[in-house]
């Protein structure tokens, strides 16, 4: 009996997530040990034992949280966010100074050389708090009226906006893009009437065409400056604009190398191409030198099997705060991808996004394995799980 059980186990657990992290994670060693030494780093293979420490880590968190039956998450969930928030209100005073100067974002804590974003792990905490009150609020508001759909509204706001906050309080615009596509995600999953859904993403899209209009006229730019947007946020969008008006930058640089790379790559560890940050923010570069257009549409599809796979369970699932958590999770790697490779590209502007799981980092990595820990509990506790959790 106890084999069996074993078995039974191992049928809920979805190899078909897996295996494109693992693969993912496997790239990201691989492409870490060439930026590393392309760079001249010192000991390039003792850079990438520490990021594979980070998988280890990753992979013991996975193996942990997929066993969390869905009622802890749901108790546990308003204390992981609390305990969020006061960390992310601790970071404004405690910030790395060194890394602020470098990087112009007060998000790190340092002890010793020992570093954390806890950003990366916010962005579980929200999703978990926001599926948390969306799914207690559509329990309690069987019939949906635009009244209960503007409450639902505002509760969502009031877990978002003091997290958006604390961000732009920590100067990381890339990171609060994350947490909004979080919220958007969740929101148009809501079940919130299409009244109100369309008009919403109307005045999104002209609230983001604004900026970008006013971003690019001298007497916007001083606006801008006076509500506290740095130069360094206007270098990225003049870049962006005209990449090659400074061939030595880095989304000049990056797109030099992925262009150099052809179809298939000039080979493992052959680089002409000198990119700044090459480890973290534009490792896909490496990715498009070495292996070339085959090999970056590979890492592409990876990532779309990967999200398939997340749809796949979201869809099977029968929790709806399960379905939410999984929503949540599949927007934050989504917007990682498209942000990281499209800067990469040119055809974004440069935000500092990681590449999820092949980056350098350990904070985004572990962010990224527990997101993934959710999903494979979803199928893992698939024959147990309530239809609706009321706390």
């Amino acid at each position: 009996m106890k084999n069996k059980n074993v078995f039974k186990n191992d049928n809920r657990i979805d190899y078909g997530v897996i295996l494109p992290v693992f693969l993912l994670c496997l790239i990201g060693l691989l492409s870490l040990y060439v930026a590393l030494y392309q760079a001249n780093a010192a000991e390039p293979l003792k850079g990438v034992l520490k990021q594979g420490g980070w998988y280890i880590v990753g992979v013991i968190a996975v193996a942990i949280i997929m066993r969390i039956q869905s009622k802890w998450l749901w108790r546990l969930t308003p204390y992981i966010y609390g305990a969020g928030l006061i960390v992310m209100t601790l970071l404004l005073k405690f910030y790395d100074h060194a890394i602020f100067e470098s990087t112009g974002s007060k998000n790190w804590f340092s002890i010793g050389s020992f570093t954390v974003q806890p950003a990366e792990l916010m962005k579980i905490a929200m999703i978990l708090m926001l599926a948390l009150v969306v799914t207690q609020h559509n329990a309690n508001n069987r019939e949906r009226t635009l009244k209960t759909d503007g409450l639902l509204i505002a509760k969502m706001a009031a877990v978002t906006i003091p997290v958006l906050v604390l961000v732009l309080l920590q100067e990381d615009f890339g990171t609060m893009l994350v947490f909004l596509a979080i919220f958007g995600g969740i929101f148009l999953m809501s079940g919130i009437s299409w009244k109100i859904v369309v008009p919403t993403i109307g005045v999104f899209i002209l609230l983001g065409a604004l900026v970008i209009f006013v971003a690019l006229t001298d007497t916007g730019r001083e606006l801008l400056y006076q509500v506290g947007v740095k130069p360094h946020q206007f270098e990225r969008i003049d870049l962006w604009r005209n990449p090659f008006e400074d061939p030595q930058n880095q989304i000049a640089k990056a797109i030099m190398a992925i262009g150099s790379g052809g179809m298939f790559g000039k080979g493992f560890n052959v680089s002409d191409v000198y990119v700044p940050v090459r480890e973290s923010d534009m490792i896909f570069s490496v990715i498009g030198e070495n292996f070339g257009f085959v090999g970056s549409t590979f890492v592409i599809l990876l990532y779309f099997i990967l999200i398939y796979r997340m749809i796949r369970i979201c869809f099977d699932t029968n929790n709806e705060f399960y379905a939410y958590i999984a929503t949540g999770i599949i927007m934050m790697i989504l917007f990682h991808v498209f942000e990281n490779i499209g800067a990469n590209i040119g055809l974004l502007p440069l935000t500092g996004i990681p590449l999820p799981f092949i980056s350098q980092g350990g904070s985004a990595l572990l962010s990224n394995m527990l997101g993934i820990g959710l999903v494979l509990s979803m199928r893992y506790h698939a024959e147990t799980a309530p239809k609706t959790l009321r706390g």
